[in-house]
């Protein structure tokens, strides 16, 4: 769940600088509370010894990840406990922290009764029991902000999304505000109150004051030049805490409110979210090696795929299941057929044709026009994605990219024409390659490894780094006569295990081998002939189709992974061969009945079709 959020964080802070934004990317630790003293307790050291351990293996992911941010704040160091200590002392004398006594069930933060789950566990760690306090405290006058927040959030519809998480928050401050506790005095291990060592500075203003104290408050020049933040980039379940007590906090203390709040929607596995207390744990840098290990290529390689697989698969925002399948699946057809694969058809053939030196384009030889269309609708649209965080829209920008490059690739097929007219087949390399240098730049956000060694074998000689997205809206900068250096494949394939024949059927397509199976078997397969009536878009979905499609009078609806190869439009009125005996599956809320055939090859796909007086619903056999 930490890699999910800091890899999405690291991809908008990544891109921001890729398109000439003055950009700071903020990470870190917070290492305060109760908890943190019991653990280490039971751990046999002190406090400070535990959070350096943990502290310290954060940062070891992130470098391992290809983090790549710019500060990373410890609530346990000076620069940050000063500074919550006088916004602590500040609210105190303007009269917005007052002493008094708190009541509740807690966790790791103090909740509703009505918020609990069976036998009062806390909401957010599955099966964990609350425990009820009562002790004299320090409290912040929330309650008095309550009507300016639901004014703020009206006026400021965008700080905070998505939309669902916007209700949530204005629903749970129309139900009423309490104050609440910002002081302990039952543990020690936090920042101590300045004018009462009694107690020490609670989770509300010590974690999240990080963001400023990190940049200098009040008067750094990191400050200045950064605040407000445009992002607090969080996971749903403190959702509450960034965007109900922090900008109330903020604005008692007369400081700006963030620009906005974005809380993004959990990982799941089999339907569980992931969780240390169940068990239900997935180490990143395990599975990056396990990945790295099957491909046959180096760790790096593995991480970009696993960055690009959680950005991809799942629409951000939204809660959405993880699966190793889906991963394999994504970095078969679209890492390594889609975009190494296009690399690896191109450069060897400017080595064996043309001297290892990318030839000039003609202007006269090949249509160019949808190829360069395509680059600038995905180079122009990526910046007003990325601001909405929307990944998944902006690599299918980019795929489209690559899905025309590729088909342009094959119909231009220059290893033929370079037979009989060396002009056209190097103007198709040419153009294959520039698409590619373009689609580069533009994913180097997402594969920070996998792009520098494609920029390599483009032969490029500055640092992919020294690119901005201005040299990506530009078509025809690659310098002709640059000498390519072909290597091994970025992505190396990760070749599917055999299956078994009496496995049932897979949803969507693949290459796995499957063993042989009898006539009699065969005949068990209800392979029929269908027309599409209708095709449209699976919302919130980068290759899925919904089609309803016509059996002989039978009428279904199928889901089907096309895109790019097919837009939908384009499926309308074909006779296609459908295997139509499969169990029905639900598939983002829509039961498909059936499964269309395809044929594969070099990362393109067919579409299966018949000649149209073939009557519909006829069996295959």
């Amino acid at each position: 769940g930490h890699a999910y959020t800091t890899i999405a964080a690291d991809v908008a802070a990544r891109f921001k600088r890729l398109a000439g934004y003055d950009t700071l990317f903020l990470t870190g630790t917070d290492e305060h509370g109760v908890n943190i003293e019991r653990v280490a307790s039971q751990n046999g050291v002190s406090p400070q010894e535990w959070t350096d351990r943990i502290a310290a293996e954060f940062k070891n992911l992130w470098q391992f990840l290809n983090i790549s941010n710019d500060d990373f704040i410890r609530t346990t160091e000076s620069r940050h406990q000063r500074v919550a200590a006088g916004i602590f002392t500040h609210l105190f004398e303007t009269g917005d922290i007052y002493q008094g006594r708190y009541e509740g069930w807690y966790c790791t933060s103090f909740y509703l009764e009505s918020e609990l789950g069976p036998d009062r566990t806390c909401p957010v760690h599955t099966g964990k029991k609350t425990e009820w306090t009562s002790e004299e405290s320090y409290l912040f006058r929330l309650s008095k902000y309550q009507d300016w927040l639901l004014r703020y959030i009206k006026e400021h519809p965008s700080g905070i999304e998505p939309e669902a998480r916007r209700n949530e928050v204005t629903s749970f401050v129309r139900g009423g505000l309490k104050d609440i506790s910002v002081s302990r005095s039952t543990f020690s291990w936090g920042v101590p109150v300045p004018f009462d060592p009694r107690h020490v500075i609670y989770v509300w203003i010590d974690a999240l004051t990080n963001y400023i104290s990190a940049l200098g408050y009040p008067d750094g020049e990191r400050f200045r030049r950064y605040w407000p933040a445009d992002v607090h980039l969080v996971g749903k379940e403190i959702v509450r805490f960034h965007a109900v007590y922090w900008p109330i906090l903020l604005h008692a203390a007369r400081i700006e409110v963030p620009k906005q709040t974005f809380a993004h929607g959990w990982l799941t596995f089999g339907g569980k979210r992931f969780s240390k207390s169940l068990g239900i744990v997935i180490d990143p840098a395990a599975l990056a090696r396990e990945i790295a290990a099957e491909a046959g290529t180096d760790v790096p390689i593995a991480v970009d795929a696993l960055r690009y697989f959680l950005l991809r698969e799942i629409p951000f925002g939204a809660d959405g299941d993880f699966n190793k399948p889906a991963l394999v699946h994504r970095f078969n057809a679209d890492l390594a057929n889609d975009y190494g694969n296009l690399l690896s058809r191109t450069v060897p053939q400017i080595e064996r044709h043309f001297g290892g030196q990318i030839p000039s384009p003609a202007a006269t030889k090949g249509s160019v026009s949808l190829l360069r269309e395509t680059s600038a609708s995905a180079a122009n649209g990526l910046d007003a994605y990325i601001t909405r965080l929307d990944f998944a829209r902006a690599l299918d920008g980019i795929w489209r990219l690559l899905g025309v490059a590729n088909k342009y690739l094959d119909e231009e097929a220059p290893w033929r024409s370079v037979k009989t007219d060396r002009e056209r087949a190097g103007t198709a390399l040419y153009n294959t390659l520039e698409a590619v240098r373009i689609a580069t730049i533009l994913l180097s956000p997402w594969l920070p490894t996998a792009t520098q060694r494609a920029w390599d074998q483009l032969g490029i000689g500055a640092p992919l780094s020294n690119q901005r997205l201005g040299d990506a809206q530009r078509w025809g900068a690659l310098p002709a006569g640059t000498r390519v250096r072909p290597g091994a494949p970025i992505f190396p394939r990760i070749e599917s295990k055999p299956v078994a024949a009496a496995s049932a059927p897979a949803q969507t397509g693949g290459n796995a081998e499957v063993s042989a199976i009898s006539i009699d078997e065969f005949r068990k397969l209800d392979i029929r002939i269908a027309e599409i009536l209708e095709a449209k878009r699976v919302p919130n979905t980068d290759k899925l189709i919904e089609a309803k499609i016509d059996l002989g009078g039978e009428v279904r609806t199928i889901i089907t992974g096309l895109i790019p190869q097919y837009q939908p439009e384009e499926l309308v009125g074909k006779r296609i061969v459908v295997l139509a005996n499969l169990e029905p599956r639900r598939v983002r809320g829509v039961d498909s009945h059936g499964m269309l055939l395809a044929a594969e090859w070099e990362g393109r796909v067919a579409l299966l079709t018949v000649e149209k007086n073939a009557p519909k619903g006829a069996r295959i056999t």
